[in-house]
């Protein structure tokens, strides 16, 4: 556990001596000078890390329709952190649970102090979008239309002939009574309130009908939101389907008049489970907590243009203070906008594409079976194609050799072909067993219904283990040769995703080492509650063993660091939130450990800081594919270590998650690897530095040669395929003695 005593500390200087440096005044006129707490607080950091995404939606050297991507994933990444961060500091402070972070912050003053942030970060958000990104669109001819005076009157006829008849049959408008308002408000549905009052010159069945009332519209989700209208000179406009609803309310409410409206977005709390405890169906369970998703408690409101007192009724009637209230300009919902990268015709306003090439080593005709029995394959998506690991799956699925198949599935696409591939698979007669972890936070639909159609199948489907989620990702394929039984093992960094590997950055291996392949069949043995908690000795296995093993190998890699070959270590994460895996860096830190961390999100651990972490330093990188790898090297006195792992270095991946870490043995692999690390600590394009303060200062560009690390590593990979290509084709020449001649010609 964490000391208690060494969170944060100060140091006292008398006034006036030599090398103080300027600080705050003390009441005794001596002058205190703020030194960096040990731990950053871990809600804050998450804010910088979006900071750093905004960051990117401000440059102006990015295409527009990039940028206004990085708009949108801000806004994508808030919404999670409310219905989960946000919603556990507010049970938190509901509970009366004043139980400090180890940053020393209360939940009432982590809370506050996110909200003061995410206020500033919603404001330079709209800042860029409505003075920079619609502007620099408009100019490439891509209008955003919001004020029906900006409309021609052939558009205005277009827009009102669908909404009369493309939308106004889906709207279902809800009274809601003024005195106690109950808001219907499903989560992150956008909605429209309307205030009404009776026309004098209107008719009604009741006399109550005459009074004012508080009507509420949600926006149908079966229609799309950015509505595409006719244009001249080659324009392409565009309206959003809240602006269509509040231009032709009138025609919903027949005898009233429209006092006020206000487009509103109600955030609640999906940071609950099922309780595993009980004795239940866990399926049914768990469609059950789903469903109370959309009327758990709220926990953020967002408005539009602002109606006072409308928005003090909805508040009112939800149950928020006003620190839970954030107004922002029109259009309210900027997630959905990405939808505008997807149109065709504007590709110069987007990155040029990067085609994914085959990994090295492998061909697309290749038998993966011989190439697998002769050497490891790394597969390091995006840049390297996850065809390799579908085509595993789909191969296995139909090889009369093939007699088994174990997998663990966390995330998966909407139309997954890895499913498809264990669902022939199961229906060809192997054994299938693949554990679907419904708990995937935010997946867990998907999820059960992926595992009901495995089952139906005839696939072993386990639904996950109690108490935590499975979050390793490991396939094992078993086969009958004539060599006699030989297992097929990939082990990975990212989800069973074809879809999210063109867009993570993520490793995998596939490999036949019998020690590996052996022992991850002791996993899956366990996992699916056939054997205990097995002995391993090459993977490492969270909730026990991992996290043992890292500190293990910290401290090794400090013990063994001298002044003349200092120690180092270098890790890829996610995130860093684990204290105790902190504290070990710090001491070997002060062992002279040379450490350099790339972490793209989180980071609790304060780098630079003088007789704790001056030999720590810590990168973020951002940019267009988003950092996922989890990998780390240690020095090991020359004789470096490489592993991979599903986990990143947080309590819930080391202490309440099953989680893998398993070593790289091919010296070539683990040197790709080594230099994958080495460009990403060298970025100085999309590279961020993390400052003793918790801020980040975007690195300076070397005077010449800057390449990004994401480019540097997609180049990396084009010239290892063309590499492999040219040996190919050396490798496949045909000699033959040329007529009439003594010598030999190369056919």
């Amino acid at each position: 556990m964490a000391d208690s005593k060494d969170q944060s500390f100060t140091k006292k200087k008398t006034k006036g001596k030599k090398g103080i440096k300027p600080g705050k005044t003390g009441s005794q006129g001596s002058v205190v000078e703020q030194v960096p707490p040990r731990y950053f607080n871990r809600e804050l950091s998450w804010i910088e890390f979006n900071k750093r995404v905004l960051s990117e939606a401000g440059r102006g050297d990015k295409p527009i329709l990039e940028r206004l991507k990085f708009l949108s994933i801000v806004s994508a990444n808030l919404d999670e952190f409310f219905m989960v961060r946000i919603a556990s500091l507010k049970r938190q402070i509901l509970a009366g649970n004043y139980t400090s972070c180890p940053t020393h912050m209360s939940p009432r003053a982590q809370l506050e102090a996110c909200a003061q942030q995410i206020r500033v970060l919603i404001d330079d958000q709209y800042g860029i979008l409505l003075n920079e990104v619609f502007p620099q669109l408009a100019e490439q001819g891509l209008v955003y239309r919001n004020n029906a005076e900006d409309l021609t009157h052939e558009q205005h006829n277009y827009l009102l002939n669908f909404f009369k008849n493309q939308v106004f049959p889906l709207l279902t408008p809800v009274r809601v009574n003024l005195a106690s308002p109950s808001i219907p408000g499903a989560n992150l549905r956008l909605q429209v309130a309307f205030l009404l009052k009776a026309r004098q010159d209107a008719q009604f069945l009741m006399p109550s009908d005459q009074e004012e009332h508080l009507a509420i519209v949600q926006i149908p989700q079966t229609l799309e939101r950015i509505l595409f209208i006719p244009d001249k000179d080659g324009k392409r406009s565009f309206v959003l389907l809240e602006t269509l609803l509040v231009q032709f309310a009138p025609q919903l409410f027949p005898g009233y008049e429209i006092l006020e409206h206000l487009i509103f977005r109600v955030t609640r709390d999906a940071d609950f489970g099922v309780d595993e405890s009980r004795d239940e169906d866990f399926v049914e369970a768990m469609e059950q907590v789903l469903s109370q998703r959309h009327k758990s408690n709220a926990v953020r409101l967002a408005v539009g243009q602002t109606s006072a007192r409308l928005q003090q009724l909805l508040q009112t009637s939800l149950g928020l203070d006003d620190i839970d209230v954030y107004a922002a300009p029109e259009p309210l919902e900027v997630a959905t906008l990405m939808h505008l990268s997807n149109i065709t015709g504007y590709d110069s306003l987007k990155f040029e594409g990067w085609p994914p090439r085959e990994p090295e080593g492998l061909n697309e005709d290749d038998d993966l079976w011989d190439v697998l029995k002769q050497r490891d394959v790394l597969l390091h998506h995006p840049f390297e194609s996850f065809q390799p690991v579908i085509r595993m799956v789909e191969q296995a699925a139909s090889d009369p050799q093939v007699m088994a198949i174990k997998m663990t599935l966390y995330r998966t696409s909407g139309n997954s072909p890895i499913v498809q591939a264990l669902q022939t698979a199961a229906q060809n007669g192997k054994q299938v067993t693949v554990l679907v972890e419904l708990k995937a936070r935010f997946d867990e639909q998907r999820n059960i219904s992926w595992a009901e159609r495995l089952s139906q199948a005839g696939v072993i489907v386990i639904y996950g283990i109690s108490q935590m989620k499975v979050h390793a990702k490991a396939m094992l394929i078993i086969r009958k040769e004539v060599r006699g039984i030989v297992r097929y093992l990939h082990l990975g960094t990212g989800n069973y995703n074809e879809k999210t590997a063109t867009l993570y950055t993520d490793m995998g291996l596939l490999t036949t080492r019998d020690d590996l392949c052996y022992e991850a069949g002791l996993f899956f043995n366990a996992i699916t509650g056939y054997s205990a908690v097995p002995s391993l000795a090459k993977l490492f296995m969270a909730p026990h063993g991992l996290k043992h093993r890292l500190v293990q190998l910290i401290h090794r890699e400090a013990e063994k660091s001298i002044p003349e070959n200092p120690g180092r270590i270098v890790a890829k994460l996610n995130s860093l939130a684990d204290v105790d895996i902190i504290n070990a860096l710090y001491r070997a830190s002060q062992k002279g450990v040379k450490i350099d961390l790339n972490i793209r999100g989180i980071c609790m651990l304060v780098p630079g800081v003088p007789g704790l972490s001056e030999n720590i330093r810590v990168i973020s990188i951002i940019d267009r594919y988003l950092e996922h790898t989890r990998a780390v090297m240690f020095r090991n006195s020359g004789n470096e270590e490489v592993y991979l792992s599903s986990a990143d270095w947080m309590p819930r991946n080391l202490e309440r998650r099953v989680e893998l870490l398993f070593p790289v043995d091919d010296r070539e692999i683990a040197s790709r690897i080594i230099a994958s690390l080495e460009l990403c600590m060298d970025d100085r394009v999309q590279g961020y530095k993390l400052n003793p303060d918790g801020t980040y200062t975007r690195r300076q560009p070397k005077k010449s040669g800057n390449i990004s690390s994401q480019e540097a590593r997609y180049n990396l990979s084009r010239q290892l395929s063309r590499t492999k290509k040219a040996h190919n084709e050396r490798e496949f020449q045909v000699r033959r003695k040329a007529p009439g001649r003594r010598g030999l010609e190369t056919g």
